[in-house]
């Protein structure tokens, strides 16, 4: 033998062995049919699984592609009521107003992709799984409008162009979130070949779909009952599968939810939790409820209107890269950002808004018990002095970050790049100083 070698991590195996008058002979030791699983496993799998892909990528291709085939039958049955209501098989329809139907579907489509685009485009990263199940939800409010519209003649157009929209904003808020969940799939600089290969997968998945509709199809035409029965049971099972599949995504960059459950328990226990946990913990159809909403990148303009009290905010934090204000009328902390600052200030502002919101809401617990060291902000919120406890915050933030990062990227947390969503405005402040951040 002169040598042996291996595909990857899979069970083909080859020894090449030198033969006489100087031939190389090759010797296949592969498992029996690994040759067909190797087959189906180049066409459909990105080239090096599973190491070249995040431990979460079977699991949510499993359940990704259960969505994708119920999705694909309800779109058939939606299909069939749209070329009904338009009037295939009704003598009296007429090809233009069919064709003007059709057109007003596809332009409001295209006026709510783009304002759609415009209003949420920025959040579709830092929310990827929650925008990813939102879009497949709308999805099938679509499809359920298109199956009612020819129910409703005299409003037909309208529903079928409100369905309309909501398919555009679930093409712009689906892609969006999928390049997002491939981007963190891809752990070989290999996002093309992930997408590729997704693209394959789900091809296939409408290929079998397509077989099933065309034995589906003559079926159900004309029987009611049966086609709201087969599309509820295939929406439960869309909804369902699309739920485990962004469940089953354990990302490990930090945007606001993952960060507020982050702190949480760290302000409570003292442990920085996995990423498996705090996964499993993110909420994934509503947004993070907090007693004080958290707004990053703020324009001063929006948050004072004296300059005195702008004035002593920017003494008390002469040292940071960020000014914070808590307004507890508006039940609101807003994080105005310097225009030299970093990832790092933005993370470390994150965190000390959390600290504040985090003691507020214990304000109205009597059950649990704060440590010694968040007293001083307790009793600055109770007193209604929102300046104090800004300041008392940000001395047990600033004594806390670099430990608290540095658990953070203990259990495997990413602290660059940070998806915190922040605004664009960025200021800068007569009376700042100089401060050395640490590079963690």
């Amino acid at each position: 033998m002169v040598c042996k070698e291996v595909y990857g991590s899979s069970s083909v195996c080859k020894k090449y062995v030198k033969k006489e008058k100087d031939t190389l002979s090759t010797i296949d030791l592969s498992p029996k049919w690994t040759s067909i699983s190797q087959f189906f496993t180049v066409v459909f799998l990105p080239q090096g699984y599973p190491e070249s892909v995040s431990s979460d990528y079977l699991q949510y291709q499993i359940w990704d592609t259960i969505q994708a085939f119920a999705s694909s039958i309800t779109g058939t049955l939606a299909a069939q009521a749209m070329l009904k209501g338009v009037g295939v098989g009704d003598e009296s329809a007429t090809v233009m107003a069919a064709t003007l139907t059709w057109i007003l579907k596809d332009g409001t489509g295209m006026i709510g992709r783009i304002l759609f685009a415009w209003i949420q485009g920025s959040n579709l990263d830092c929310d990827a799984k929650r925008w990813r199940l939102f879009a497949d939800i709308l999805n099938d409010l679509a499809i359920f409008m298109e199956i009612l519209a020819p129910y409703f003649k005299a409003y037909f157009t309208l529903i079928v162009c409100t369905a309309g929209v909501c398919k555009s904003i679930v093409g712009v808020a689906g892609g969006a979130t999928r390049a997002a969940l491939t981007q963190h799939q891809a752990r070989r600089n290999n996002m093309a070949d992930v997408s590729a290969k997704d693209g394959s997968q789900e091809t296939l998945v409408n290929l079998a779909a397509l077989i099933c509709s065309l034995t589906l199809v003559p079926l159900v035409t004309g029987k009611d009952m049966l086609i709201w029965t087969l599309f509820l049971l295939f929406t439960v099972l869309h909804l369902v599968a699309n739920y485990s599949a962004v469940t089953s995504v354990v990302m490990e960059t930090l945007n606001q939810a993952r960060l507020h459950i982050l702190v949480r328990e760290y302000l409570h226990s003292g442990r920085v939790l996995s990423l498996q946990e705090v996964n499993q913990r993110e909420p994934v159809l509503w947004r993070t409820r907090r007693k004080l909403s958290v707004h990053l990148g703020t324009s001063i303009g929006k948050v004072f209107s004296k300059a005195s009290v702008l004035e002593e905010l920017i003494s008390t934090y002469k040292d940071s890269n960020y000014l914070l204000d808590v307004n507890l009328k508006a039940g609101r902390i807003s994080i105005m950002l310097h225009l030299t600052s970093t990832s790092l200030d933005h993370l470390q502002s994150c965190i000390q808004a959390e600290v504040i919101s985090f003691v507020y809401d214990n304000m109205y617990k009597n059950t649990q018990v704060l440590h010694e060291d968040l007293r001083d902000i307790l009793l600055a919120l109770q007193a209604g002095d929102t300046l104090e406890a800004s300041a008392a915050s940000l001395q047990y933030t600033a004594m806390r970050v670099d430990e608290f990062c540095q658990a953070l990227i203990t259990q495997g947390w990413s602290c660059d790049p940070l998806l915190l969503g922040p605004d664009e405005w960025r200021a800068e402040w007569e009376s700042r100083g100089t401060t050395h951040k640490k590079e963690i």
